[in-house]
C-alpha cells in the first residue's frame, strides 16, 4: 500500500509542476498512474479553484493571502498590493507561509504557473487555494482592486 501511495504522489508531483512526459512512470496499462491522472483530473470542480479579478469587492482583498508566484524581479517591478512573493516553484517548500485557516489567492502573469502552484497545494492539502484567473496582466486591465467595482457605467441597450 505505501508504494502505491508514493507511487501516486509522485506521478501527481510530476504533473503539478507540468512534467506531463514521465515515460518511465506513465504506462497506459499502469492502474497506479491512471488512478493518479483520475485524481488529478477530479482535484477540483470546473472552474473551481479560479476567480476572476471582478469577482473579488474591494474591500475583500485586506482578507485574502495574495501570493505573487512570479520571480522577485517581476514582483519588485510591480504586484498587487499587499501580495507576498513566493515563486510558484517553491510553494512546497515554503508551505509554512502559506495558512491553511484563511483565503489564499495566487497569480502571476497569466495564471497559468500559478494555477500549478495551487495544484500542488491542493494536493498537500490546502483546500483554501484560488487562483486568480488571467493572472496579473488581467487584473491590472479590468482595474485592479477595483475591477468588482467598474467605475465606468455598462451602456444600456
Amino acid at each position: 500500500m505505501n508504494h502505491f501511495k508514493g507511487r501516486r504522489n509522485l506521478v501527481l508531483i510530476l504533473l503539478a509542476l507540468g512534467l506531463h512526459a514521465a515515460p518511465t512512470l506513465a504506462l497506459a496499462d499502469d492502474s497506479v498512474t491512471m488512478d493518479a491522472m483520475a485524481a488529478y483530473l477530479d482535484f477540483a470542480d470546473y472552474s473551481g479553484a479560479t476567480i476572476l479579478a471582478e469577482q473579488i469587492p474591494a474591500g475583500d482583498w485586506s482578507k485574502l493571502v495574495v501570493i505573487d508566484t512570479r520571480d522577485a524581479d517581476q514582483f519588485a517591478k510591480s504586484h498587487i498590493p499587499n501580495a507576498i512573493n513566493i515563486e510558484w516553484r517553491r510553494v512546497l517548500a515554503e508551505r509554512s507561509r502559506i495558512p491553511k485557516d484563511k483565503p489564499v489567492l495566487l497569480y502571476c502573469n497569466t495564471g497559468s504557473l500559478s494555477a500549478q502552484a495551487g495544484f500542488a497545494l491542493r494536493v498537500a492539502g490546502y483546500e483554501n487555494v484560488r487562483i486568480l484567473q488571467g493572472g496579473f496582466n488581467e487584473w491590472k486591465v479590468k482595474g485592479g482592486l477595483n475591477a468588482a467595482n467598474p467605475t465606468t457605467p455598462v451602456p444600456r441597450s
